[in-house]
């Protein structure tokens, strides 16, 4: 069913980081009336999902990397440690959070990012322009199928106010609400581990950690308990990390099949990108997987010691970071000569050690799991090894089978807690939303990787035949396989706020873009015009500085968070684009010019706000865009 002649609805499936930094940005973004149905089926999920909500994150559990990342805005690198420090409400916080003032480089607790994103979604809907809405609801959505002018999606459970559209569903206690553009936010799928299939139901088999039910279990066990937590990664320190603290003194086995141990950032670590030369080799024709590993590790050993000998100021901790960062721009060009088998094969096997060097931990999870460990008898070991199986053991335990190099070998223990990660192989995810989107070919599993799935560079999900499924968009995890082939994103995606972020901004200027220009009767004309907006990247000399300037406020208009801002903003735009001369691929009516115009210009300003060669820092300083809190800003 069309929407035209009403209110054009974007829907937003998923309100954790992803749905919630998208719904966003279309408040800021939208400069003509917006319905922003933001959708969640788990309220306690809402602005916090699986990494956030405060049931499943106890005190105990910080952030992974530093405060002064945790900015929903890349543009403003400072902002989640302002609101901390100057807005958030402490009278319920316990000591010695309530009393700790918050540093760019330092920790703060994952539970309190659920009020960040509460009050900056609380803002933008204030501060958005008249005529645009946000409706929060509560529902799952169930199916999809896309219309000739949007898509109709059927619901479970949906509560919501004040909306038109809405329609009986298929089933009882479903409806089907009408959307002009849907983006999914669907955030992380749990894998089902195989090894466990026996205690699946077990009472001292803990499968999520970040439940509440997981969290409870790790409380009330007794101190003396022997755990078990397959993993290693940064998700198993938390586990770890909260029985530790909470004064736990029997064995913690950490079991990992790498035997990967994250390293510590330094004091004082700042986010920084290097440029680096090309890993030329690595750009020469496939030959086996072997002779690719060798390539590799001679080009990275020889790119650790030019940053060693060249930055000196680069702490030796993050050589490795600086350059898996350096990397990723010519990373595509060498994943394009590995066949698919191989490339699969490569990502399961390194995933893990791969996410170690392109990320650290923090020192306040890390200097208790490596007190645990140095003595020779502490309470936390490494196992290195495979997990074959769990079963339950006549004594009520269970037993964790662990295949090692060259043995096997049992470990029983009071509680198993499984770190097995998400499931990024959406062919195998149970939720029936993605079984519908596969089966009617709306969603295509990533063919490469087999994580995620298939996207265009705008995030809009692709058919079967590799053509866009519809006006649908994917946000975060979704992405991932994408995210690896084109823009060499490896290692530790599950929760790459950097992805997420410049996801949140090219999606949402995208659907606002489709929208205006389906409106303007113009979208056709621009589909169908290979060579629109090149008068952008190759002005006519006249219009050369006339058209930095336009940009130059488009960019400021998308980062402004307040609407007389943004409206004096807008206004200077128009101004200057009205004085831009015509071009032969521009429509003669100066109406429909001046909106081709300032839609080629919101495309290069989102391509500058997502500039990932560059630091948030950096970025501030280039789009002019400094802050007076941020002395290097």
């Amino acid at each position: 069913m069309s929407r035209t002649g009403v209110r054009p609805r974007v829907l937003v499936v998923g309100a954790g980081l992803a749905g919630t930094a998208t719904a966003i940005r279309l408040l800021h973004f939208a400069r003509e009336p917006l319905e922003i149905v933001l959708l969640e089926r788990r309220p306690d999920y809402r602005s916090a999902g699986v990494a956030y909500h405060r049931d499943g994150n106890p005190w105990e559990h910080v952030f992974n990397i530093q405060a002064g990342r945790m900015s929903v805005f890349r543009e403003d690198v400072l902002d989640f440690v302002r609101w901390a420090n100057r807005e958030a409400d402490r009278r319920d916080w316990p000591q010695p959070w309530a009393g700790t003032t918050f540093v760019e480089h330092g920790a703060a607790p994952r539970r309190i990012f659920h009020d960040y994103l509460d009050v900056r979604l609380a803002e933008a809907r204030r501060e958005s322009c008249p005529g645009v809405v946000l409706v929060e609801a509560d529902g799952e959505a169930l199916d999809l199928d896309v219309r000739a002018e949007g898509a109709a999606v059927t619901l479970r459970g949906f509560a919501a106010s004040g909306l038109d559209g809405l329609r009986t569903g298929p089933a009882p206690g479903t409806v089907v609400l009408d959307a002009d553009h849907v983006v999914l936010a669907t955030g992380l799928e749990l894998k089902e581990p195989p090894f466990a299939t026996e205690v699946a139901g077990h009472g001292s088999f803990v499968r999520n950690p970040y439940s509440a039910a997981g969290i409870r279990k790790l409380g009330e066990l007794p101190a003396g308990a022997t755990v078990a937590i397959v993993g290693s990664v940064l998700s198993a320190y938390d586990s770890a990390g909260l029985l530790l603290r909470n004064g736990h003194t029997g064995r913690i086995h950490l079991i990992s099949r790498s035997g990967t141990i994250f390293r510590t950032y330094p004091g004082g670590h700042e986010h920084g990108v290097l440029r680096l030369p090309c890993p030329a080799s690595l750009l020469e024709p496939y030959r086996n997987r072997e002779e690719f590993l060798a390539r590799v590790l001679a080009e990275w050993r020889a790119a650790c010691s030019t940053v060693e000998k060249e930055h000196a100021d680069v702490d030796p901790v993050i050589v490795a970071e600086r350059v898996s960062k350096a990397w990723e721009p010519y990373l595509p060009e060498a994943i394009e000569r590995i066949p698919t088998a191989d490339l699969r094969g490569l990502l399961d096997e390194f995933s893990t050690a791969i996410a170690a060097l392109r990320v650290g931990a923090m020192e306040y999870t890390m200097a208790v799991i490596e007190r645990a460990m140095r003595p020779q008898d502490g309470p936390l070991k490494l196992v290195v090894g495979r997990v074959e199986a769990i079963t339950p053991a006549e004594s009520g335990r269970l037993v964790v089978s662990v295949a090692a190099r060259d043995e096997k070998h049992s470990i029983e223990a009071d509680l198993v807690v499984s770190n097995f990660g998400r499931e990024s192989d959406y062919a195998r995810v149970g939720q029936p939303l993605w079984r519908n989107l596969l089966r009617k070919g709306i969603a295509v599993p990533h063919a490469r990787t087999g994580r995620g799935l298939e996207v265009d560079r705008n995030g809009t999900l692709l058919d079967a035949t590799g053509q866009p499924a519809g006006p649908v968009s994917a946000v975060g995890v979704l992405r991932e396989g994408d995210e690896i082939v084109r823009n060499g994103r490896t290692g530790a995606f599950t929760f790459n706020l950097a992805a997420i972020k410049n996801h949140s901004i090219a999606v949402a200027a995208y659907a606002i873009e489709r929208l205006q220009l389906r409106q303007d009767g113009l979208l056709h004309a621009v589909d169908q015009n290979p060579h629109f907006g090149t008068f952008v990247s190759n002005p006519e000399e006249a219009d050369r500085a006339a058209l930095e300037e336009a940009v130059v406020l488009e960019v400021r208009r998308m980062a402004t968070r307040t609407r007389k801002e943004r409206g004096a903003l807008d206004s200077r735009l128009d101004e200057r684009i009205r004085t831009l001369n015509g071009h032969p691929t521009l429509p003669t009516d100066a109406s429909r010019r001046d909106r081709l115009l300032r839609t080629a210009v919101n495309r290069v300003a989102v391509r500058r706000l997502t500039d990932v060669s560059v630091t948030p820092r950096q970025l501030r300083r280039q789009l002019g865009i400094a802050n007076a809190d941020d002395p290097e800003g």
